[in-house]
């Protein structure tokens, strides 16, 4: 008799703590990966990305993005080591939609797009279009009050996602403040 097939590993529920994209935290429950998106106020302009390193238990900065507000932001990965690339460069916005294309490494391409209204992370070859992970936004009680519920991703636990889970961070906030941006635009001109 065959040994019982392995049971496929549950999917990482990434929840963040906040609503802001530019203070907030991303961990799972266990806190086997945990990062903090800060912007400090001495440097208003940069949003450092801060990985929990569990064996040295310091946080090691992993990416940066200089001027995430403004219309055309810089992506450093790796620290003070890593070199300022546009964020047109890093994330190929997609002109009709809100998502966009960016390289994970040499032949990994991933590209986000929306799904009933809510991001989903794919790969840019993939003919089913199956979702690697997917934004599940936050709820409040009655609408209005403190959030009954936080905002989370639900990842896939396959290993190429998992080792490029630092751009996967970045160009999330890169289309989510895209995202958002357009919003307010929309609503300034129904006026």
């Amino acid at each position: 008799m065959p040994p019982p097939a392995a049971k496929p590993k549950p999917p990482h529920k990434l929840e963040f703590t906040m609503n802001s994209l530019r203070n907030t935290t991303l961990s799972t429950e266990d806190d086997s990966m945990y990062f903090e998106i800060v912007t400090r106020f001495w440097h208003p302009n940069v949003t450092k990305v801060n990985k929990f390193d569990m064996e040295t238990r310091e946080l090691v900065t992993v990416a940066e993005i200089e001027g995430l507000q403004t219309r055309e932001p810089r992506v450093r990965f790796g620290g003070d080591k890593g070199e300022w690339v546009p964020a047109t460069e890093f994330l190929k916005y997609d002109s009709e939609h809100l998502g966009g294309t960016f390289k994970a490494g040499e032949d990994a391409e991933y590209r986000w797009k929306t799904h009933k209204g809510r991001f989903q992370l794919i790969k840019a070859d993939d003919p089913e279009k199956k979702a690697l992970a997917e934004f599940h936004p936050h709820k409040r009680h009655f609408f209005v009050f403190r959030m009954s519920k936080h905002a989370y991703f639900q990842v896939q636990p396959t290993p190429e996602i998992l080792q490029a889970i630092d751009k996967f961070i970045v160009s999330y906030l890169l289309v989510e403040r895209r995202r958002r941006d357009s919003r307010i635009r929309v609503k300034l001109e129904r006026h």
